[in-house]
């Protein structure tokens, strides 16, 4: 029997801007797999690499994909996944900390810094009279302002502190940054060094104590680096990845940092790749149809179930007949439904604002095919405003061929999801947002 249904509440359960975090057991309700419809176990991939391959060994690993496509979610997994298997994970969203416009290595490392003393401080101790510690403190004096830096709990002197401050003063202060980065650029294999002897390897000695397997540390948000150029004309990605980014693989320990899909169709990729001795892997929409234009019944199927888990949570419609009951309580039609998966590309973000949207609009259950329509024409109509002439053509290109080129001016339609990357057997392959197409709405 399948429970009623409370609008506000499915209404909160599928708000688009809140990420799962698997490692709590009422966000756990909401998950769906979808590795069967996105042409690949990635995170078997990512937490095979840290316990299967190199348990003992530091690592590095690079995690790209549209923003949106559930490369949150899937970090969080992997860090249930770890954690039940003996790993400490320190977790951290880094444009909470960082400014995504304007960023350097530095600053990088001084926020995974900060995390990992956050979550191990308390039975660690950085002595002042040591390298990292005078680092730090140096920095902090140099950008101390008369603005008081920060109320805190902690003794001004200790190197919790002394990091909070220096976050807090360089905070939204482009030019107390630029100083920061004068004083630590010259100095950063020295920080790197420090960094390590100092603060990851006691803590990683101290979890071994402990019996644990080791630490991993999970960047999330740096997908989210804006494409604009440093001062010297380098593309802010490729300038902290491919010039810099082997100073960001240096920690030892596990990490796994998630990058601006941008690179992956850069001319410095084989660079990247190179320099770290990684290739970055891929998260990809859930497939709703096939390169040839068929629909996938597998993606279409994982789709339908993201909605009605929102709905449902913690019930596992498994029957063709519970899941026909689950749909005609939410739709007036399973038609309905399926015409709502297909118009989201494969992009759960997507999906779910478009299910927020026409909730918002009925307000009521079962919601109808009329104001499915009238969601989709809104959200069409948003995207068509800011694409251009010369987008346009680029556009037809795609559908005709499925596949793109590197030209800056793709990358630019991939960020606005106007373009969506799929993989099958194939390799990748790429198609433009269902809501451009007419088919779509007949």
């Amino acid at each position: 029997m399948i429970a009623s249904l409370d609008v506000a509440t499915v209404y909160r359960a599928c708000n688009p801007s809140q990420t799962l975090d698997i490692t709590r057991p009422q966000d756990r309700r909401y998950y769906v797999d979808l590795s069967k419809a996105r042409g690949g176990d990635l995170l078997g991939e990512l937490d095979a690499t840290i316990r299967l391959f190199c348990p003992q060994e530091p690592t590095c690993q690079l995690l790209a994909g549209h923003i949106g496509c559930g490369k949150s979610t899937e970090l969080r997994r992997l860090q249930a996944r770890l954690q039940d298997n003996g790993f400490a994970v320190v977790y951290f969203e880094s444009s909470q900390d960082l400014d995504m416009a304007d960023l350097d290595v530095g600053e990088i490392l001084l926020a995974i810094a900060r995390q990992v003393y956050d979550s191990f401080g308390q039975s660690l101790t950085i002595a002042p009279a040591g390298q990292l510690f005078s680092l730090v403190k140096t920095a902090n004096s140099l950008v101390a302002t008369d603005i008081p830096a920060l109320n805190t709990a902690v003794e001004t002197d200790s190197f919790g502190s002394q990091l909070q401050q220096l976050s807090a003063r360089t905070h939204g202060r482009p030019d107390l940054r630029s100083q920061l980065r004068q004083y630590l650029e010259p100095r950063i294999q020295t920080f790197l060094d420090a960094f390590n002897d100092e603060l990851i390897n006691p803590v990683v000695q101290q979890l071994r104590q402990q019996d644990k397997a080791g630490l991993v540390i999970l960047v999330d948000n740096l997908d989210r680096l804006e494409t604009n150029q440093k001062p010297w004309g380098r593309p802010q990605p490729e300038y902290l990845f491919v010039d810099r980014g082997d100073r960001l693989c240096k920690l030892n320990c596990h990490v796994v940092y998630t990058i601006p899909s941008s690179l992956l169709f850069s001319r410095d990729l084989s660079r990247l790749t190179m320099s770290l001795g990684v290739d970055p892997k891929v998260l990809p929409m859930v497939s709703i149809q096939q390169r040839q234009g068929s629909l996938s019944k597998p993606g279409l199927r994982c789709l339908r179930q993201l909605i009605l888990a929102r709905a449902f949570p913690g019930r596992r419609l498994g029957s063709g007949q519970q899941q026909r009951q689950g749909c005609d309580r939410l739709f007036d039609h399973p038609q309905t439904l399926n015409r709502l998966c297909y118009a989201s590309g494969g992009h759960p973000r997507n999906l779910l604002r478009l299910f927020h949207r026409q909730i918002e609009k009925e307000r009521q259950f079962p919601l109808s095919e009329r104001s499915l329509k009238s969601t989709l024409r809104e959200r069409r109509d948003q995207l068509l405003r800011s694409i251009n002439t010369e987008e346009r053509e680029l556009l037809k290109f795609v559908v005709k061929h499925k596949k793109i080129s590197g030209d800056a001016d793709y990358q630019s339609l991939i960020r606005s999801l106007l373009i969506f990357e799929y993989r099958d057997d194939q390799g990748s392959w790429f198609d433009v947002n269902p809501l451009l197409k007419t088919a779509t709405f007949n």
